[in-house]
């Protein structure tokens, strides 16, 4: 679990990237969680936006990824996710 001070430092570095992935009217499917994983692992960090033609809600669509990705939730804000999970072979964001 991220303590509130590592979730203040991951949504600074998070402010300026753009959302590399979007969740429709499918929602989220297996497919989707393994390309986000894979990205996770080179990234480390990013945001997912949710469509407004998108059936579930945002707080369950980012619940279900981060449960089959194993990442943690760092934030919703309006209809963007910031997603985090520490890569195993390329860490580069150093937590406080």
């Amino acid at each position: 679990m991220l303590t509130g001070k590592q979730k203040r430092f991951l949504r600074a570095k998070a402010h300026h990237l753009d959302p590399i992935f979007q969740v429709g009217k499918g929602g989220v499917n297996e497919n989707m969680i393994k390309q986000i994983a894979d990205a996770l692992e080179a990234r480390e960090l990013f945001k997912i936006s949710v469509l407004q033609n998108c059936e579930e809600d945002k707080t369950e669509v980012a619940e279900h990824l981060a449960k089959g990705t194993g990442a943690e939730i760092v934030q919703i804000i309006g209809n963007i996710i910031v997603l985090y999970k520490e890569s195993v072979e390329k860490k580069t964001i150093k937590l406080p």
